[in-house]
C-alpha cells in the first residue's frame, strides 16, 4: 500500500471512530500566542509538549530553520494575521540546536538539484533574473544570531503593533530544554 492509500485508509477509521473529538478547538489560540519554529521532524511532538501546549493553545508557523527571509513574505503575513484576526498577543521564535539550515552547503544543494533533473538553463535563468540561489538557499551560521534576527524583523515590522511581545528561544531537539535568547517582556 502506498503512503496516500495508507493515510486515506487510516483517516476513514479516524473519522468513523470519532477520534477527532479530543482535538476540537476554535481557530482562536487559547493562550493567545504564535509559535514560529523550524520544520524539523524532531520538534513535531516535542516542541508543544516542552511548552505545555495542547491542541488549540497556539498558532504554529514553521519553515526551514525558523528563518524570516523576507519581511513581507508568507511567514510575516501569517504572524500578522494571527495577531490582527485571531487575537494573538505574543510571538515566540524558537530555533533549535543541530538545525539542518545551519551552515548548509549550498553548492552541494545545487548539485542535488541538478541531479534531480532541474536543468542548468533553469538555474542560469533564475540567476540572471537576480536570484542568488546560494544566498537564497543558505540558512544561517549561528542559531542564536538567527533567532535574534527573526525577532528583530518581527518586532520592527511596520505593521507590528508595539504592544505585542516577541520572544526568542532555542530548544534542544534531544531533551526539549529551552534556552532564552530574547525576553520580549524586557525588550519593549
Amino acid at each position: 500500500m502506498n503512503r496516500l492509500d495508507e493515510i486515506l485508509s487510516y483517516n476513514k477509521s479516524f473519522v468513523e471512530n470519532k477520534e477527532y473529538e479530543k482535538y476540537k478547538a476554535t481557530k482562536y489560540p487559547d493562550k493567545k500566542m504564535v509559535i514560529f519554529s523550524c520544520m524539523d521532524t524532531r520538534l513535531t511532538e516535542l516542541l508543544p509538549r516542552a511548552l505545555n501546549l495542547r491542541n488549540g493553545d497556539a498558532k504554529f508557523i514553521k519553515n526551514a530553520g525558523a528563518v524570516i527571509t523576507h519581511p513581507f513574505g508568507s511567514i510575516m503575513r501569517s504572524i500578522l494575521v494571527a495577531i490582527y484576526e485571531l487575537n494573538a498577543e505574543e510571538v515566540f521564535v524558537i530555533g533549535h540546536h543541530g538545525c539542518g539550515m545551519s551552515n548548509i552547503d549550498t553548492t552541494k544543494t545545487l548539485e542535488k538539484i541538478l541531479q534531480r533533473g532541474i536543468s542548468k538553463d533553469t538555474l542560469s535563468t533564475l540567476e540572471n533574473s537576480g536570484i542568488n540561489l546560494k544566498n537564497w538557499l543558505h540558512g544561517f551560521d549561528c542559531v542564536t544570531d538567527s533567532v535574534k534576527k527573526s525577532v528583530s524583523i518581527i518586532k520592527n515590522h511596520p505593521l507590528m503593533p508595539k504592544d505585542v511581545f516577541v520572544h526568542g528561544l532555542i530548544i534542544d531537539p534531544e531533551t526539549g530544554k529551552l534556552e532564552l535568547v530574547v525576553d520580549g517582556y524586557n525588550n519593549l
